[in-house]
């Protein structure tokens, strides 16, 4: 049986599959022939699923929730410091000509694309949102959750946008979103920490099929 990939620390350190038990994080990171590996800083977090592919750099207290994905396969994808991707999100580049770059303290939420784009510190893009190639979402803005940021958008520091496609609805107090943003971006570190902290006992974490299987 092919063996998954456990972070820890700056380093990637085997971690078999163990039957029922999980034994904790289960994310994939790959490494492409001809371009950098997978860079890290401290205390990222990977959920079960997670996979992160390429070149791809990330800051400190990172996380990255169930079955998200970040290719950094055809383009790099850079992210700052306390950023959370959380489930279901897609984070890709344009071949040759856009790059995938998260500022510091960035909300992405549930299932949210972003291509080829860049969100700058503090911003928060909502549930669902799709920002595209070029577009720029500035420090301390928001995107509404289901919202189609089309291709060269640029949403100014601390502005609301919603809508398909996405227009500005009203400039919001640019410190006062940052704030709230980055109370977020702390939320999702301390949501890392507890499931650190189940993840360090690997009967936590059992993969069934059925609900018979399940054992408590």
């Amino acid at each position: 049986m092919a063996e998954t990939r456990k972070y820890c620390n700056n380093k990637y350190k085997a971690s078999p599959f163990r039957g029922r038990y999980g034994g904790g994080h289960m994310a994939i990171i790959k490494t492409l022939k001809g371009m950098p590996a997978p860079r890290f800083g401290k205390h990222c977090y990977f959920s079960e699923g997670a996979v992160i592919v390429g070149d791809v750099e990330m800051g400190d207290d990172c996380t990255v929730w169930f079955n998200a994905v970040i290719r950094g396969d055809v383009h790099f994808v850079k992210i700052g410091n306390r950023t959370n991707v959380q489930d279901n999100s897609c984070i890709h580049t344009l071949n040759g000509k856009a790059p995938c770059i998260l500022g510091d303290d960035v909300t992405i939420g549930h299932c949210v694309t972003l291509h080829g784009c860049e969100v700058k510190d503090g911003a928060l893009v909502g549930m669902g949102a799709t920002v595209l190639d070029h577009a720029v979402v500035g420090k301390g803005a928001i995107v509404a959750a289901g919202a189609l940021v089309l291709s060269n958008t640029q949403i100014g520091d601390g502005e609301l946008w919603g809508g398909v496609p996405a227009k500005f609805i009203k400039k919001v107090d640019p410190e006062q979103a940052q704030a709230l943003n980055k109370t977020y971006a702390r939320h999702y570190i301390e949501y890392s920490d507890w499931f650190r902290e189940a993840d360090s006992d690997p009967k936590n974490t059992q993969t069934v099929t059925t609900s018979e299987d399940y054992k408590h």
